[in-house]
């Protein structure tokens, strides 16, 4: 019998490449919600931290001043009058190079026993969904980070888009899947790398952002059964390969049940989206410690066609925004979107200032922080922290929070037990 009471996330270790990591494992949330001072005061804690990979050409040119999007903006006026959308080109060398340079300059930082890794995501789909992601993947390798966690999209071909770069073999690759289905899938469409992944992170119906499930059926799935269900499908296949259990684990004593059930490790995020390194917006991260559970709702809105979890009082949501392909287009396939089709059907009708309803911009709204996303949790951020004499929520450090994760007992939201 667990005693809860005692038990914590730091009396267990993941074993990874050989080296025993504290199996807290931050989410890497875009666009540069996840910064690189959180992911690397958690690898400085002794775990995993994240940075997130979308709309790389941007944020370099907002950190670094590269000028990848006005040149591409430039191009894409100049072409839009032949070609349309469909011609929008992301020049492929530039963007390896925008996801080289800024994974170098976190690498460049990193301190401590832990790990960095980036989160790639299938569905940026940057008009040519192939060739981009492949530029993307091996952008990461070139800036020599630990490891590369798949996402959003079953991403059967990357292992292949990587399999000859020189580090195909040494960083850390991992998958994120919804079911031991998806990962059967892309297990078998891989295989021919000879090559396993490093880790599987399973995502839960209750995490924030995009959804591995459909619009209604994450009501009636659960992240232990779901666990269980790809632990044993790996038994089956006689797979020794590492899980983490990601979606809902708002306490350290949450990621102890999940331990003591079969799991690896532990991803979270929601917690971190307040905490002082976070790249919102201060005055939204006011919203975030004030949302109620009401005030948290699964949509179809996004243009990637996967159910997403976010706070209603999003600007985002019926927002009716010109398309800004030219600058960004990050979500365009062979020239269309649903948010564009829907913005387009509008303008015909003569509502558009009426607002788009069925779809949001993605790329501009994620990219001005508009969008916010939540997991199912987010009400009970404000249990983490305590408003200051200003009246404004005192913001933790996202060491603060993995140290509540690490040593926290008996479902404490906020550790008594600090690391020396």
């Amino acid at each position: 019998m667990v005693d809860y009471a005692k038990k914590k996330m730091d009396d267990y270790r993941l074993r990874l490449a050989g080296r025993d990591i504290v199996p807290i494992m931050q989410g890497g949330m875009g666009v540069n919600i996840s910064t690189k001072a959180m992911a690397l005061a958690v690898a400085h804690a002794g775990g995993i931290g994240h940075v997130s990979d979308a709309m790389l050409p941007d944020l370099t040119d907002r950190l670094f001043n590269t000028g990848f999007t006005k040149a591409k903006a430039r191009l894409c006026r100049a072409v839009d009058k032949m070609a349309g959308y469909a011609g929008f080109d992301f020049p492929l060398q530039e963007v390896r190079f925008a996801a080289k340079t800024y994974l170098e300059d976190v690498m460049a930082g990193k301190t401590g026993p832990g790990l960095v890794f980036v989160n790639v995501m299938e569905k940026l789909t940057m008009n040519d969904s192939v060739a981009t992601l492949k530029a993307r993947l091996l952008g990461a390798l070139d800036a020599g980070i630990d490891g590369i966690s798949l996402s959003a999209g079953l991403h059967t071909s990357s292992f292949a888009m990587m399999a000859q770069h020189p580090r195909f073999r040494d960083a850390m690759l991992g998958i994120v899947v919804s079911s031991s289905r998806a990962l059967n899938l892309f297990l078998r469409r891989s295989a021919k790398t000879g090559r396993l992944p490093d880790y599987v992170v399973v995502e839960g119906p209750l995490a924030g952002g995009h959804l591995g499930f459909g619009i209604d059926s994450w009501r009636e799935a659960d992240l232990g059964a779901i666990v269980r269900e790809v632990k044993n499908y790996l038994s089956e296949q006689r797979l020794d390969i590492p899980v983490l259990a990601a979606g809902g684990i708002f306490t350290g004593t949450d990621g102890v049940r999940l331990m003591e059930a079969g799991a690896s490790g532990i991803q979270v995020a929601t917690r971190f989206t307040v905490a002082k390194e976070s790249g919102l917006p201060d005055a939204v991260k006011e919203r975030y410690f004030e949302a109620e559970a009401g005030d948290v709702v699964v949509n179809g809105i996004s243009p990637t066609g996967y159910p997403m979890r976010m706070l209603t009082a999003s600007p985002a949501i019926g927002a009716s925004l010109k398309p800004q392909c030219e600058a960004y287009g990050y979500m365009l396939a062979k020239g269309e979107c649903s948010y564009l089709k829907e913005y387009e059907k509008a303008v015909a009708e003569g509502r558009a200032t009426e607002g788009i309803c069925g779809k949001t911009c993605l790329c501009t709204q994620m990219r001005n922080y508009k969008l916010w996303t939540v997991g199912a949790t987010a009400a009970r951020l404000k249990e983490t922290s305590s408003r200051g004499a200003d009246g404004h929520w005192i913001q933790p450090s996202t060491r603060e929070i993995f140290d509540d994760y690490r040593y926290g007992v008996a479902d404490e939201v906020r550790a008594r037990r600090r690391a020396e």
